[in-house]
């Protein structure tokens, strides 16, 4: 039992995606599943309301509640407990508006709200659609989930225009395309990184700095003791450690507003002599450990060498 005054873990199974996506069928089927529901009260919060409407009789036990979240102002930590409850559930759903940033629901969520799963659905008829008009959006939901399925797939379509997309954003996510007769293929398209990390030194050429940080920081043990080299702008600050800098690149994900500078830790007893904004090429080995710059465990580079150069042709690295 817990403590009192202690708060329990909230499970929360997250559900996103654009309107026609599949989100309430695929719900609707999950909640009528019993080893999925077994009578545990479920809160369901709907975001956006599309065609499809839920059919509660269906369900194997009469624990779910169904309440609408129909502003994105309505997204407070007091109302959400208040709604959990109202209807004294122990799990929640959101079916979420395709429209609203996720950045604005995971900082508004209650505490002991914790996001067990994010699936995302797309409609594959409007998707590359969305994608071109809409890319921040599409970025948005793809960044971190775990899953992300094109329904309405057809054979004449092409799965890698569909791939890229998603791995220019995650190489983590699962992908699954859902032909229009019910078959579920998931996508099996191999992504050999650009650069070979067996090597002696692992070269990052320019155009390839993106995809080279997003890994490193998906997956940084492995590259636990290699040496790595590429080209970065330097960032200096009286408040870092003795012999500390961080070395990086700005990276757009999607668009202009989204620029990011993406640096790492270095470390060097000659740090002083580099100046900030200053361009260098690095050659460095790579150790995974707790640096104050990363409030915790991180990828920090041991500077074999350094050589300051000119900017590169393409100032903002990007992922295509």
């Amino acid at each position: 039992m817990p403590a009192k005054n202690q708060q329990v873990d909230i499970p929360v199974y997250l559900f996103t995606g654009f309107l026609e996506g599949g989100k309430t069928r695929f719900i609707q089927e999950t909640l009528e599943d019993p080893r999925f529901n077994k009578g545990e009260r479920t809160l369901l919060l709907l975001c956006e309301e599309g065609e499809e409407e839920y059919d509660i009789s269906t369900y194997p036990n009469k624990e779910v509640f169904q309440e609408v979240i129909e502003e994105e102002s309505e997204l407070q930590p007091q109302h959400l407990t208040e709604l959990l409850q109202k209807h004294n559930a122990e799990r929640v759903i959101i079916e979420y508006n395709g429209m609203w940033q996720l950045k604005m629901l995971f900082e508004r969520l209650p505490d002991n709200w914790t996001v067990y799963q994010e699936m995302c659905f797309a409609d594959a008829t409007t998707f590359l659609t969305y994608n071109a008009n809409m890319r921040s959006l599409v970025v948005d939901k793809l960044n971190t989930c775990e899953l992300i399925v094109f329904n309405r797939f057809t054979k004449d379509m092409d799965k890698m225009a569909f791939h890229k997309i998603v791995r220019g954003v995650s190489r983590r996510s699962d992908i699954a395309y859902e032909y229009t007769d019910g078959k579920v293929e998931y996508d099996e398209i191999e992504d050999p990184l650009p650069f070979d990390i067996n090597a002696p030194i692992i070269q990052i050429a320019d155009r390839d700095y993106a995809i080279w940080y997003r890994d490193l920081m998906e997956d940084p043990n492995k590259y636990e003791g290699k040496t790595v080299k590429f080209r970065g702008i330097v960032a200096v600050d009286k408040k870092f450690p003795k012999g500390t800098f961080a070395v990086g690149r700005h990276v757009m994900t999607c668009c202009v507003e989204d620029i990011t500078y993406s640096c790492v830790v270095a470390e060097w007893d000659n740090a002083f002599a580099l100046n900030n904004r200053q361009w260098i090429h690095i050659t460095a080995a790579i150790h995974v450990t707790r640096h104050k710059l990363y409030r915790g465990k991180g990828p920090v580079l041991t500077v074999k060498e350094v050589a300051v150069t000119s900017k590169p042709e393409q100032e903002v690295a990007t992922f295509y």
